[in-house]
């Protein structure tokens, strides 16, 4: 069996018990505030931050500090507990994203974390007009729901079957606007190739889409210092002006761009 074809697994027990540095990672959050004015400074525009599986917008408010901080204007999805991908949440989301834009009369953001990850590139397609730059952190939209260890918790509080084929064909397509996905290979609850964007057969799309490497847990993907640094690069950038992420100089040394060659799951 070749590597291509190989299947893939959810993360292993071990990589699953390691979520505890998410811990970690919060004090690092902590320890590296001093840093944090040297990183990119935003233009204002608003960015809509929607929370993982179960989780709340209290779980985003150290990135939206964060995005403040660096001249953005963060917004929390409000919508309580991210219970799974529900019409009636989804419904909401479009009309927030309605409101944002028609109050800032420009175009927003949305970065998601996990779960949220995959909203965020729903709305995207569905207000491509609305929607500046999308980054997902550790969200698995391509490949079989079977390569989680959260699969089963998603239907307990779902509600419904993580299987869906036709979804998840739907899910594993880029938004037609800069994306961004953010992944870890140490993830201890979703595969990190399902995590990882396969090329678009767009041309358009593949041009302003792009995949970024990162070191850490699943579960502190939203104060990791280093996913902030990247957030921060990415959104800061002009309107219209998108460019890839480069690791070139130190950057080598905490990040990786491996570009559309993750492994297909099957």
């Amino acid at each position: 069996m070749t590597k291509k074809s190989q299947k893939v697994k959810a993360p292993s027990a071990l990589l699953l018990m390691l979520e505890g540095r998410a811990l970690y990672e919060m004090g690092a959050y902590i320890a590296a505030a001093p840093l944090y004015r040297h990183m990119a400074k935003g233009d204002g525009h608003p960015v809509l931050v929607l929370p993982g599986l179960a989780a709340s917008d209290l779980s985003t408010v150290p990135m939206r500090r964060f995005l403040k901080k660096r001249g953005f204007t963060p917004y929390a999805w409000t919508q309580g507990r991210n219970l799974g991908l529900r019409d009636q949440v989804f419904e909401k989301m479009l009309a927030k994203v309605d409101e944002i834009f028609a109050s800032h009369k420009r175009k927003l953001s949305i970065v998601g974390w996990s779960l949220g990850g995959i909203y965020a590139r729903e709305l995207a397609k569905l207000r491509p007009n609305k929607v500046r730059f999308v980054i997902s952190l550790g969200s698995p939209h391509s490949g079989s729901p079977d390569a989680s260890n959260a699969t089963r918790f998603y239907e307990l509080v779902s509600g419904h079957s993580a299987e869906n084929p036709p979804l998840q064909t739907r899910l594993s397509q880029a938004p037609p606007v800069p994306t961004t996905s953010i992944y870890s290979k140490t993830d201890g609850i979703v595969a990190w190739q399902n995590c990882h964007q396969r090329k678009p057969a767009n041309p358009k799309k593949a041009a302003q889409t792009e995949n970024v490497r990162v070191e850490g847990s699943h579960c502190g993907l939203g104060v990791n210092p280093s996913v902030l640094y990247i957030i921060a690069d990415r959104l800061a950038q002009s309107e219209g002006s998108w460019q890839p992420f480069t690791n070139k100089g130190a950057r080598k040394i905490f990040f990786r761009t491996p570009g559309f060659d993750a492994v297909v799951a099957t």
